[in-house]
């Protein structure tokens, strides 16, 4: 996907969700297409329409922050969709053929999973691939480890895969953070073939991601709550917080978590003890490009 096109989307899907009473303007004269024209948008950053025009056209520009600041309040982004704006216009001019680190866990984060073993907990990278994970983790969700490298993706799971269907008692909301977190990941990485490709798959296979995708929806929260139905442990309602790690800036540290003394407690307890005897070495091994770095070998 050119990135300079996929700025332009962008803007335009900002612009399109943009109500005129949202901008404070007369809604007088029909409209044809939803959302503010362009000349409207480009009145508001006190650009001009041809300017803004080019803009949106991903045209080969080269706007100062002030002007995208502007752009930014006019369209009304919040603090996460301005930073992805500018994620995408940096990198618009990033070569195409410039590599892709390899992905790999330090051997210190390992520990750590097994450290906080009694609550789920994964390590996520780009692509939301999931890169690493505690036994709870993989028996609370399903067994990462056992799939093939190019499957090992959170957000290729919860769209695709039936059984996540299943267990998130609010999939539709789950699944369209989790393509919102994709979305983000891109605009940092807007030539990671990888990533394009798991895009071209997900919008061959899902109707739901299709519409998501094409809204330009971002997931930048670092907390949140889910609810499950697990097969073997019934109702779960759990609390997440994503740690963005210093060391690793591609990586985030997922950990789940339920109320002291709730019945979600006791159902985490439950699972772990259930799974005693299963998934014994709780970590993912590497894709392809990763395992000479790592060094890794593919858990049982």
């Amino acid at each position: 996907m050119g990135q300079s096109a996929e700025f332009g989307k962008f803007l335009k899907a900002m612009r399109s969700r943009l109500t005129p009473e949202q901008a404070g303007m007369s809604t007088s004269g029909g409209r044809r297409v939803p959302g503010l024209r362009r000349e409207e948008i480009a009145r508001l950053a006190d650009v001009s329409t041809d300017y803004y025009t080019r803009l949106e056209q991903g045209r080969n520009i080269h706007p100062s922050r002030a002007v995208m600041d502007s752009v930014a309040r006019a369209l009304r982004l919040d603090a996460g969709e301005q930073a992805h704006m500018m994620d995408l216009l940096e990198n618009c001019a990033k070569s195409q053929q410039s590599p892709i680190p390899a992905q790999g866990v330090r051997p210190a984060l390992r520990q750590l999973l097994d450290a906080v073993g009694n609550v789920p907990a994964l390590i996520l990278g780009r692509r939301t691939d999931v890169l690493a994970g505690n036994r709870l983790a993989f028996l609370m969700l399903d067994d990462f480890p056992a799939m093939p490298a190019a499957e090992r993706n959170l957000t290729r799971w919860v769209i695709l895969d039936p059984l996540a269907h299943e267990l998130f008692r609010d999939w539709e909301a789950v699944a369209a953070e989790a393509v919102g977190a994709l979305r983000a990941d891109i605009g940092r990485h807007p030539n990671d073939p990888q990533a394009n490709q798991l895009v071209g798959e997900l919008a061959v296979h899902s109707e739901h991601f299709r519409q998501w995708w094409a809204g330009h929806r971002l997931a930048t929260g670092s907390a949140g709550s889910v609810r499950l139905h697990h097969p073997a442990v019934g109702d779960l309602e759990l609390n997440f917080e994503d740690l963005t790690l210093p060391d690793d800036p591609d990586q985030v540290l997922r950990v789940y978590s339920a109320k002291p003394d709730s019945p979600s407690a006791d159902s985490l307890t439950l699972l772990g003890s259930f799974g005693a005897g299963v998934l014994a070495t709780a970590e993912t091994p590497r894709a392809t490009e990763d395992t000479d770095a790592s060094g890794a070998t593919k858990a049982p």
